[in-house]
């Protein structure tokens, strides 16, 4: 394929420099989550954004969480129509496949993804609204979540809205079949955070998420 180019000088320094130390301290760990598989213990659904960074934010271990990430760290509502869903597809492995026991949705602050959102619905954004755009079609998932912020003052909106899209997704993990039934026997768990990117902290959901409290 001509379009392939070969990977930046940083990054494979960066890769020789991982597989010289972190990976020789740790290469029996490594071969044995390849002989016997993997068995995370939570799900973690982020976002794209690079800024976050669950992996470091928890100090988890390689094998630890079974991550996907998302523009909006948004789940779509079950929905099986034959069409492709990357997210849905992951949570179903997850949760049958995997046995997860904690399946956690990480929002963040300054997201663009949901500052889209709220552009697109308030009708500053029109090209996001055109049916080529990818972006647009899936914030068209936290609709509903902008529906219950767009009353609130201007200037609380945006910052409103990213707590809802993780709000928008518990609910719609909640009508993946499975999904709930794991909950209702208590063989899984749904948790609602959002990382505060500039201060470090995390804010949980509590109360249905009518709470938020810092961790």
């Amino acid at each position: 394929m001509q379009t392939l180019s070969p990977l930046p000088q940083y990054l494979t320094k960066r890769y020789h420099g991982w597989k010289a130390t972190s990976y020789a301290e740790n290469s029996s760990w490594f071969r044995r989550l390849a002989n016997e598989g993997q068995r995370p213990r939570a799900m973690v659904i982020s976002c794209c954004d690079s800024r976050v960074h669950v992996t470091s934010i928890f100090g988890a271990d390689s094998g630890e969480f079974f991550i996907h990430r998302n523009i909006a760290n948004l789940v779509p509502p079950y929905a099986p129509d034959g069409l492709q869903h990357g997210t849905s597809a992951a949570i179903e492995y997850a949760v049958q496949a995997l046995k997860v026991a904690h399946l956690i949705v990480v929002g963040h602050t300054r997201c663009g993804g949901v500052a889209g959102c709220h552009a697109m619905c308030s009708g500053a954004a029109p090209e996001l609204e055109e049916k080529t755009s990818f972006v647009g079609r899936w914030m068209d998932i936290l609709r509903p979540g902008y529906d219950r912020v767009k009353d609130l003052p201007a200037e609380d909106q945006v910052a409103a809205l990213e707590r809802e899209a993780v709000l928008v997704s518990i609910e719609n993990l909640m009508t993946f079949p499975f999904v709930r039934a794991a909950v209702e026997s208590g063989e899984l768990s749904l948790h609602a955070l959002v990382n505060d990117i500039a201060e470090g902290t995390l804010l949980q959901a509590e109360e249905g998420g009518r709470r938020w409290v810092q961790i």
